[in-house]
């Protein structure tokens, strides 16, 4: 079993980082792999919505992280997507390959477990949480439970691990993934794999 952590931050060891960090530790803890990838410092390019993806399974741009991450995403059991807080949103960098990931491999991520972390030095981390969950929300995945809303407060990872509330929060979404991805184990080859698929409708608001 792997959890693949995805940094939407710029600073590849920063706050972010030190965040998932306390998560990696606690999955290691339980017997579980995971990695931390960085989204890092280059452009991402924003969704065109050219539908590329939807006939070539993978996104036309190729010169940014997306399809490298994708890739990692199809083999994946668990996914955690870190970002820091940027005007009250998450860093617009992650919310670009968010946008793309999800479109272009979003069908990997169906029906498996995964939580979004953000991190502060103050304000905006719920209307950012609140963001990012929206992703796993739309695409069927199963939201990891913690003890509190997933955030980190600090300007630099010294500082968020002394937010001793929010060390412990990212230490429950660890040992939460844990169980969730060892209950999904277990019911693999039984009719508890995947819920009764309800087929989706399409409705436009302009009649």
């Amino acid at each position: 079993m792997k959890v693949l952590m995805i940094n939407g931050s710029s600073h590849a060891q920063g706050t972010t980082y030190a965040a998932l960090s306390v998560i990696a530790e606690e999955l290691k803890a339980q017997g579980v792999e995971s990695e931390i990838i960085s989204v890092g410092t280059a452009a991402v390019h924003t969704c065109m919505g050219c539908g590329n993806c939807q006939k070539n399974g993978k996104c036309v741009f190729d010169d940014d992280p997306v399809n490298a991450i994708g890739e990692k995403v199809k083999e994946a059991d668990g996914y955690i997507f870190g970002a820091p807080v940027h005007y009250a949103s998450p860093a617009g960098a992650m919310i670009a390959l968010m946008d793309r990931l999800f479109y272009s491999y979003g069908r990997f991520m169906k029906f498996k477990p995964g939580a979004s972390v953000v991190v502060a030095r103050r304000a905006g981390t719920t209307a950012s949480y609140d963001v990012l969950n929206k992703y796993m929300q739309i695409s069927s995945m199963i939201q990891v439970p913690s003890t509190y809303w997933n955030m980190v407060f600090g300007s630099n990872g010294e500082q968020a691990m002394l937010d001793e509330e929010g060390v412990t929060v990212m230490k429950a979404i660890g040992s939460n993934m844990a169980w969730i991805l060892k209950l999904l184990e277990k019911a693999k080859g039984t009719e508890l794999e995947r819920p009764v698929i309800v087929k989706k409708a399409r409705t436009n608001f302009i009649r």
